[in-house]
Protein backbone atom coordinates (compact mmCIF):
# COMPACT_ATOMS: atom_id res chain seq x y z
CA UNK A 1 0.00 0.00 0.00
CA UNK A 2 2.87 2.57 1.14
CA UNK A 3 4.63 1.99 -2.58
CA UNK A 4 1.50 2.01 -4.46
CA UNK A 5 0.47 5.93 -2.86
CA UNK A 6 4.37 6.65 -3.07
CA UNK A 7 4.06 5.69 -7.13
CA UNK A 8 0.24 8.06 -7.44
CA UNK A 9 1.88 11.08 -5.53
CA UNK A 10 5.11 11.04 -8.20
CA UNK A 11 3.10 10.85 -10.90
CA UNK A 12 0.80 13.56 -9.61
CA UNK A 13 3.80 15.41 -9.04
CA UNK A 14 5.09 14.85 -12.81
CA UNK A 15 1.55 16.52 -13.73
CA UNK A 16 1.49 19.25 -11.94
CA UNK A 17 5.62 19.56 -12.96
CA UNK A 18 4.46 19.05 -16.51
CA UNK A 19 1.96 22.33 -16.41
CA UNK A 20 4.24 24.54 -14.73
CA UNK A 21 6.93 23.93 -17.57
CA UNK A 22 4.19 24.57 -19.82
CA UNK A 23 3.35 27.96 -18.51
CA UNK A 24 6.65 29.03 -18.33
CA UNK A 25 7.64 27.80 -21.90
CA UNK A 26 9.10 31.07 -23.55
CA UNK A 27 9.34 29.11 -27.20
CA UNK A 28 8.85 32.04 -30.00
CA UNK A 29 5.61 32.30 -31.40
CA UNK A 30 5.68 31.13 -35.13
CA UNK A 31 6.49 33.76 -37.20
CA UNK A 32 7.74 36.31 -34.55
CA UNK A 33 10.85 36.84 -32.21
CA UNK A 34 8.70 37.53 -29.02
CA UNK A 35 7.99 34.42 -26.81
CA UNK A 36 4.92 32.83 -27.18
CA UNK A 37 2.44 34.33 -24.25
CA UNK A 38 2.44 32.37 -21.08
CA UNK A 39 -1.36 31.32 -20.22
CA UNK A 40 -3.10 32.22 -17.22
CA UNK A 41 -2.26 30.55 -13.79
CA UNK A 42 -4.27 27.52 -13.30
CA UNK A 43 -6.43 29.26 -10.19
CA UNK A 44 -6.83 25.49 -8.96
CA UNK A 45 -2.84 25.43 -8.01
CA UNK A 46 -1.92 26.90 -4.37
CA UNK A 47 0.98 29.11 -4.91
CA UNK A 48 1.73 29.22 -1.32
CA UNK A 49 2.34 31.92 1.57
CA UNK A 50 5.44 32.49 3.04
CA UNK A 51 5.78 30.48 6.37
CA UNK A 52 5.56 32.39 9.75
CA UNK A 53 4.46 33.19 12.98
CA UNK A 54 0.52 34.08 13.12
CA UNK A 55 -0.70 36.47 14.51
CA UNK A 56 -1.44 35.55 18.89
CA UNK A 57 2.34 33.39 18.61
CA UNK A 58 5.10 34.41 19.50
CA UNK A 59 8.65 34.81 18.05
CA UNK A 60 11.76 36.23 17.31
CA UNK A 61 11.76 39.17 15.53
CA UNK A 62 15.45 39.68 16.05
CA UNK A 63 18.84 39.34 17.81
CA UNK A 64 20.49 42.82 19.71
CA UNK A 65 23.63 42.01 20.47
CA UNK A 66 23.40 39.13 22.89
CA UNK A 67 19.29 39.40 23.85
CA UNK A 68 16.73 38.08 21.77
CA UNK A 69 13.70 40.34 21.05
CA UNK A 70 10.56 37.98 21.63
CA UNK A 71 7.15 39.83 20.14
CA UNK A 72 3.75 38.54 20.01
CA UNK A 73 2.46 38.38 16.37
CA UNK A 74 0.00 40.98 15.55
CA UNK A 75 -2.00 42.57 12.41
CA UNK A 76 -0.10 45.64 12.70
CA UNK A 77 3.64 45.00 13.42
CA UNK A 78 4.07 48.25 15.43
CA UNK A 79 1.70 47.17 17.74
CA UNK A 80 3.01 44.06 18.80
CA UNK A 81 4.40 43.44 22.48
CA UNK A 82 7.87 43.10 22.76
CA UNK A 83 10.65 41.85 25.35
CA UNK A 84 14.06 41.13 25.79
CA UNK A 85 15.15 37.43 26.49
CA UNK A 86 18.37 35.91 27.28
CA UNK A 87 19.67 32.61 28.33
CA UNK A 88 22.44 32.75 31.27
CA UNK A 89 25.26 30.04 31.06
CA UNK A 90 27.09 28.11 33.92
CA UNK A 91 30.02 25.67 33.74
CA UNK A 92 30.78 24.01 30.37
CA UNK A 93 28.00 26.07 28.87
CA UNK A 94 25.09 24.46 30.65
CA UNK A 95 21.76 26.74 30.87
CA UNK A 96 21.09 27.95 34.29
CA UNK A 97 19.04 30.46 34.43
CA UNK A 98 16.74 32.77 32.11
CA UNK A 99 16.17 36.50 32.14
CA UNK A 100 13.25 38.14 30.53
CA UNK A 101 13.12 41.94 30.78
CA UNK A 102 9.36 43.79 29.59
CA UNK A 103 9.12 47.77 29.84
CA UNK A 104 5.95 48.65 31.55
CA UNK A 105 3.74 51.60 30.81
CA UNK A 106 5.02 55.23 31.06
CA UNK A 107 4.41 57.29 34.12
CA UNK A 108 5.28 54.93 37.05
CA UNK A 109 8.04 54.23 39.27
CA UNK A 110 8.71 51.03 38.09
CA UNK A 111 9.91 51.11 34.13
CA UNK A 112 10.46 47.46 33.80
CA UNK A 113 9.77 44.39 35.64
CA UNK A 114 11.78 41.52 35.06
CA UNK A 115 11.83 37.55 35.49
CA UNK A 116 14.73 35.90 36.31
CA UNK A 117 13.77 31.75 36.25
CA UNK A 118 16.42 29.67 37.97
CA UNK A 119 16.81 25.75 38.68
CA UNK A 120 14.88 23.92 41.25
CA UNK A 121 17.38 23.39 43.97
CA UNK A 122 17.93 27.06 44.50
CA UNK A 123 18.39 27.99 48.12
CA UNK A 124 15.39 30.27 47.98
CA UNK A 125 15.99 31.65 51.38
CA UNK A 126 19.43 32.89 50.30
CA UNK A 127 17.92 35.32 47.81
CA UNK A 128 19.12 36.61 44.45
CA UNK A 129 21.64 38.87 43.79
CA UNK A 130 22.29 41.23 41.28
CA UNK A 131 25.54 43.80 40.29
CA UNK A 132 26.13 45.46 36.93
CA UNK A 133 30.23 45.58 36.23
CA UNK A 134 31.05 45.26 39.72
CA UNK A 135 29.45 47.89 41.65
CA UNK A 136 27.18 47.18 44.39
CA UNK A 137 24.41 44.40 44.34
CA UNK A 138 21.04 44.55 45.00
CA UNK A 139 19.24 41.53 46.54
CA UNK A 140 16.18 40.41 45.72
CA UNK A 141 13.91 37.81 46.70
CA UNK A 142 12.29 34.44 44.92
CA UNK A 143 8.33 35.05 44.95
CA UNK A 144 7.23 31.42 43.68
CA UNK A 145 8.00 28.14 42.10
CA UNK A 146 5.92 25.88 39.27
CA UNK A 147 7.21 22.56 37.79
CA UNK A 148 9.45 23.62 35.50
CA UNK A 149 11.28 26.39 37.37
CA UNK A 150 12.10 29.21 40.36
CA UNK A 151 11.02 32.75 39.44
CA UNK A 152 12.05 36.56 40.99
CA UNK A 153 10.03 39.05 40.12
CA UNK A 154 11.68 42.14 39.69
CA UNK A 155 10.71 46.07 39.71
CA UNK A 156 13.51 47.74 37.88
CA UNK A 157 13.62 51.58 37.95
CA UNK A 158 14.83 54.20 35.96
CA UNK A 159 18.64 53.86 37.52
CA UNK A 160 18.56 50.49 37.39
CA UNK A 161 17.92 50.93 33.55
CA UNK A 162 20.79 53.25 33.53
CA UNK A 163 22.93 51.11 35.13
CA UNK A 164 21.91 48.43 32.62
CA UNK A 165 22.70 51.07 29.50
CA UNK A 166 25.91 51.57 30.43
CA UNK A 167 27.47 49.22 31.87
CA UNK A 168 28.87 46.05 29.93
CA UNK A 169 27.69 42.84 32.04
CA UNK A 170 25.84 42.25 35.04
CA UNK A 171 26.63 39.33 37.85
CA UNK A 172 23.72 37.54 39.08
CA UNK A 173 25.03 35.19 42.11
CA UNK A 174 22.24 32.67 43.27
CA UNK A 175 23.06 29.71 46.03
CA UNK A 176 22.63 25.87 45.70
CA UNK A 177 20.54 24.30 48.27
CA UNK A 178 23.31 22.02 49.16
CA UNK A 179 26.25 23.89 48.96
CA UNK A 180 25.27 27.09 50.56
CA UNK A 181 28.63 28.80 51.50
CA UNK A 182 29.68 28.18 47.46
CA UNK A 183 27.65 31.18 45.47
CA UNK A 184 26.64 30.09 41.51
CA UNK A 185 27.94 33.29 39.50
CA UNK A 186 26.22 34.15 36.68
CA UNK A 187 26.79 36.80 33.45
CA UNK A 188 24.37 38.68 31.88
CA UNK A 189 25.77 40.40 29.01
CA UNK A 190 24.36 44.11 28.47
CA UNK A 191 25.70 44.06 24.68
CA UNK A 192 22.39 45.38 22.76
CA UNK A 193 20.62 46.55 25.99
CA UNK A 194 19.91 49.89 25.07
CA UNK A 195 19.01 49.10 21.44
CA UNK A 196 17.07 46.11 22.64
CA UNK A 197 14.75 48.06 25.60
CA UNK A 198 14.21 50.65 23.36
CA UNK A 199 12.90 48.12 20.94
CA UNK A 200 10.32 46.70 23.55
CA UNK A 201 6.81 47.78 24.18
CA UNK A 202 4.44 46.92 26.62
CA UNK A 203 1.46 44.80 26.05
CA UNK A 204 -1.70 47.12 25.91
CA UNK A 205 -3.93 46.72 29.05
CA UNK A 206 -6.74 44.97 29.28
CA UNK A 207 -10.04 46.40 28.67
Amino acid sequence: MFKTKTLLSALAFAAVSGMAMAQTDTTPAPGTDQPAEAPATDPTLDTGTPEGPQVGQGYIREEIGDWQLQCVKQEDPETEPCQLYQLLLGAENNPVAEVIIEKLPAGGQVVAGATVAVPHGTALSKDLRIGVDGGKAKVYRYAFCDANSCYARIGLLADDIAAFKKGSAAKLVLFHFEAQDKPVELTLSLSGFTAGFEATRPAAPQQ
